[in-house]
């Protein structure tokens, strides 16, 4: 293998896939919890990839929420994706079958990785590699987290049946970064606490999911506040200047 392979870019994109990856060992685990099967568990990280819509349909799905209600909460979180593929498509120019490919490898770790490089072609090497090598760690962990949950049994007993909730909380955390999003927060969590009585399960975090769009729609916050990816790799564009 050239030497020349292991760029910044590279480096990059292999510690942040081996990270993520092993983070599909909680979502193999919970999704478990949730009722389901070893199958749909790893149908989900294949088809749709992308972690945040995984946490929020097994969310819905062990809250006892319908799988319509489960795949519009997952649907409405992957919305970001396709502004990030707009991106991805500048910047990395995809031609032919690479075109499909790149739809399903754009995440937020993918993206991050190449917006993260100043030059063309680092910015394609870093796609690619934490693309690539995301999805392969997210889906044999997925598997490896599922069979563990299996061997634990009755999920109630380790407390699982509350942990997608948790998990996704802890996705969501991190991107509350200043006083509008924090705002926006509490105020979906307060709509959903109180649409819990009143609507079916699963149903509360769509009505949430139409008021933070509504707020998003007539706000006047930065327009690019919001829909950036997760994670900010060393090496950006800022620090190189």
């Amino acid at each position: 293998m050239p030497s020349t392979f292991f760029t910044p870019a590279t480096k990059i994109g292999l510690s942040i896939s081996v990270a993520t990856g092993l983070y599909a060992i909680s979502y193999g685990a919970l999704g478990v919890a949730a009722g389901l099967n070893i199958w749909q568990i790893a149908a989900l990280s294949l088809l749709m990839f992308t972690g945040g819509s995984q946490f929020a349909f097994i969310g819905v799905i062990a809250g006892g929420g319908s799988p319509g209600a489960a795949f519009g909460a997952a649907t409405l979180l992957g919305v970001r994706n396709a502004v990030y593929g707009m991106q991805v498509k500048s910047m990395i120019r995809p031609r032919g079958l690479k075109k499909l490919l790149a739809v399903q490898l754009t995440i937020d770790e993918s993206t991050a990785t190449a917006a993260g490089q100043g030059d063309p072609a680092e910015q394609k090497r870093g796609f690619w590699v934490a693309g690539i090598g995301v999805y392969l760690l997210w889906n044999i962990f997925t598997i490896v987290g599922a069979l563990l949950g299996d061997a634990m049994g009755d999920p109630k007993t380790w407390g699982l049946d509350g942990a997608a909730v948790a998990a996704f909380l802890g996705l969501l955390w991190p991107r509350l970064k200043s006083s509008e999003p924090i705002a926006v927060a509490s105020v979906c969590a307060l709509v959903t606490v109180l649409a819990v009585p009143l609507v079916p399960p699963g149903v509360p975090i769509l009505v949430a999911a139409i008021v933070a769009g509504v707020w998003g729609y007539f706000g006047r916050g930065p327009s690019d506040e919001g829909l950036e990816p997760d994670i900010k790799p060393r090496g950006t564009r800022e620090e190189l200047a």
